[in-house]
């Protein structure tokens, strides 16, 4: 699913990755895991092609499609269609209702309004929030905004699902149940989840925990 080798990133004269490789397989939920500082982060983003490792030898493949070789508009396409991402903060539009900001990558891949709507609704469903469908982000629960969240990640049916810090921003409640969907989704829908995380529980949860020290992957 995921195949990264020797990547390396460099912030001016500050090296944030050191020589990472790494390899995942659909269906797993991997957890990484460091403190702040250690380059999680910066490796989810170059995971999910929101950023690029240094050109010097490194590569990264998911799916068999070699994304480091991608130009900005095909690497923009693949994200799309391929990686649905959850941030710790939600990251909803306020303007929007639930249901629109579920369907607003459906809508940049083109997918016609009312296809999208049905599934949006589905998956909202699904995530215990038909009722709530309608409700904008300031009229939702934390762990109901964040659901909404998910929902959006899955709308395009992605192989591959990044979270970042998932659970930091939700009480203990909202988060074990956050957590718990994580696996149900890999169980009911096949996806394969990297999650950041400093949440102990969520990390002994996943099938791999991975963990970082100054920009390497020092174990697993």
């Amino acid at each position: 699913m995921v195949q990264a080798t020797h990547l390396n990133k460099f912030y001016g004269d500050l090296q944030v990755l050191k020589d990472v490789s790494l390899h995942i397989k659909k269906g797993e939920v991997v957890s990484i895991v460091g403190q702040s500082g250690a380059g999680k982060t910066t490796l989810l983003q170059i995971l999910g092609t929101l950023d690029r490792a240094e050109n010097d030898g490194s590569v990264l493949k998911i799916n068999d499609v070699l994304v480091s070789s991608l130009k900005h508009k095909e690497l923009s396409t693949f994200r799309n269609k391929n990686i649905g991402f959850i941030f710790q903060f939600h990251q909803l539009l306020p303007e929007f209702t639930a249901v629109e900001n579920v369907c607003i990558p459906a809508f940049i891949a083109k997918t016609p309004k009312a296809q999208a709507e049905k599934r949006a609704k589905e998956l909202l469903d699904f995530l215990g929030l038909s009722h709530r469908i309608n409700h904008k982000p300031n009229e939702l629960s934390g762990g109901e905004q964040q659901r909404v969240a998910v929902a959006r990640s899955l709308i395009n049916n992605p192989a591959l699902i990044l979270a970042d810090e998932p659970s930091g921003n939700l009480d203990t409640e909202s988060a074990d149940a956050l957590h718990n969907l994580f696996f149900k989704l890999r169980e009911e829908m096949g996806q394969t989840f990297v999650i950041v995380t400093h949440n102990a529980e969520l990390a002994q949860m996943a099938d791999r925990k991975l963990t970082m020290v100054d920009g390497s992957i020092v174990n697993e």
